[in-house]
């Protein structure tokens, strides 16, 4: 497995969010330092210098990086008829060999010599993608794809740069993956319970939703009996 490229972007006007968007990634030459960036709404993007605008949905310590797969973007190229750049996606790495719809939630990568990154969450796709991609009812497609590419939280800060190794150090023995998640968060809800099986490594807003929905069951079945 390699990481491909490093991406980052600037803030840029958006119609679908009045404060801008930092969507547009592109490859970036050097080493990049990479760290824990602080809680959400705080706390931006993992990547120095790399923008995110919109602090209460985006980045944060449990989305301080984004991950898509060169295979996946290779795929929509196809689907789409036309060339997708590495960083198309809004993703600050696009790896090569990797199965992130098959990751699992907790599995945790090392990049270089010191970053390790645990996996955390899908990306579930918004008006911003849908206007940065510019194709009709892309948020639907997204979705029906299944292929949301893996957000990241850093447990041990690093510098990275293009062309690294991408090493599997630890994978989870439950079985809820990205996969999993996605369609657990977007259209399968009745499988959020699930969720709870990741434990501590799951991002706080899904362990949130996930409870909900098991205190909501327990309710239904209090109310039957």
């Amino acid at each position: 497995m390699q990481l491909l490229t490093v991406n980052m972007g600037r803030a840029g006007p958006c119609e679908a969010a009045r404060a801008g968007t930092g969507i547009d990634k592109r490859p970036v030459d050097g080493p990049v330092a990479v760290a824990a960036p602080g809680p959400k709404g705080v706390g931006a993007s993992g990547l120095a210098g790399d923008a995110v605008v919109n602090t209460r949905h985006h980045g944060g310590n449990d989305q301080a990086v984004y991950a898509y797969a060169r295979e996946d973007l290779d795929d929509w190229e196809r689907e789409l008829g036309r060339a997708l750049a590495n960083g198309a996606f809004g993703e600050n790495l696009t790896t090569s060999g990797a199965d992130l719809t098959g990751a699992r939630i907790g599995e945790r990568w090392r990049i270089g010599p010191r970053l390790l990154l645990e996996v955390t969450s899908p990306r579930i796709p918004c008006r911003t993608f849908q206007e940065w991609l510019g194709e009709p009812g892309w948020i639907k497609r997204f979705t029906l794809a299944a292929a949301p590419g893996a957000y990241l939280r850093v447990l041990e800060a690093g510098e990275i740069r293009s062309g690294d190794a991408l090493r599997l150090v630890h994978r989870p023995d439950h079985e809820v993956t990205i996969a999993l998640m996605f369609r657990a968060l977007t259209t399968q809800p009745e499988l959020l319970p699930r969720l709870l099986e990741a434990g501590e490594a799951l991002h706080p807003e899904a362990r949130a939703k996930a409870l909900k929905r098991v205190e909501r069951m327990k309710q239904v079945g209090r109310a039957g009996n």
